[in-house]
């Protein structure tokens, strides 16, 4: 019998920060590129607004990657995501009909 994977938090996350990474760099690569001089008017305005766009996308992207850099930390020190809630006795046993 084969084994069976085990999923790690850690290493799903660092994947997904190499991925945003590249995400960012691609964008912010988009971003440099000259707008066509031979554009005008509405067509000039839709290039702009979609360099605009782009930008704001890599900034989110940004902040997402520092926040998944945090959880990745976090988890490396404390070992995984600890069980906060103890649910014996929950809101639904509360008030389940009996």
């Amino acid at each position: 019998m084969g084994r069976k994977k085990v999923f790690s938090s850690v290493k799903a996350g660092e994947e997904l920060l190499e991925a945003m990474a590249s995400a960012i760099r691609n964008i912010t690569e988009e971003i440099k590129k000259p707008v066509d001089s031979e554009l005008s008017g509405s067509n000039r305005r839709a290039e702009l607004k979609s360099i605009k766009e782009s930008a704001l996308d890599a900034k989110d992207l940004i902040v997402e990657y520092q926040k998944l850099e945090n959880m990745i930390k976090e988890l490396k020190e404390t070992g995984g995501i600890e069980q906060t809630g103890d649910f014996s006795g929950g809101f639904s046993e509360r008030y389940a009909e009996r």
